[in-house]
Order: C-alpha cells, then structure tokens, then sequence
C-alpha cells in the first residue's frame, strides 16, 4: 500500500467520523442552538469532503461549489447568530427564593 492511499483512507475515515458525531448532535442536541452548530458543522464537513474530493482527483471543477457551500454556510451562521431567538421564550420563570 502506498504512502498517500493510507492517508487517503484515513482522511475519509476521519471525515465519516466526523459526520456520524454531526449527526448524533443535530438529532439529540438539547436546544436549537446545537442543532444550528450542528448543521455549521455538517456543512464544515461537507466542506471538507468536497475538497478531499478535488485534491483526489486533481480536477477543480467543484472548486466553485466549494466556494459557493462556504459563502451559504458563512451567511448562515450569521444570520442564525443575529436573529436567533432564546429557547425560554414565553416559559414563565421559577419564583426566586
């Protein structure tokens, strides 16, 4: 086995990896700010394998869909930490003692 197929490998096992602890959090996050951060996150890792993807095969067509999953995923992030609304909206607070 060459040098460069086993780093190969492991990029995509620790990719898959990635993406199995992603998903864990987007279905079992506690509040929806971990599941936005889980979302980032899988877009991060889509990311990612799309540029694993370019660097195997030396073609930079996806070059573009890179740039263009990274600018969504950015404007996302910002939009959800501008207008995110708190999880205790219009539960009434426990008197305090």
């Amino acid at each position: 086995m060459s040098f460069t197929l086993v780093l190969w490998t492991l990029t995509v096992i620790a990719l898959t990896a990635a993406l199995f602890i992603t998903m864990v959090r987007l279905v079992g996050g506690p509040n929806t700010l971990d599941r936005m951060i889980s979302l980032d996150m899988l877009a991060a890792v889509a990311q990612g394998g799309l540029g694993v993807y370019i660097a195997w095969t030396k073609d930079t067509t996806g070059a573009a869909a890179l740039v263009a999953l990274a600018l969504v995923a950015f404007l996302g992030s910002v939009s959800v930490a501008r207008f995110r609304v708190s999880d205790t909206t219009g539960v009434p607070e426990e008197p305090k003692s």
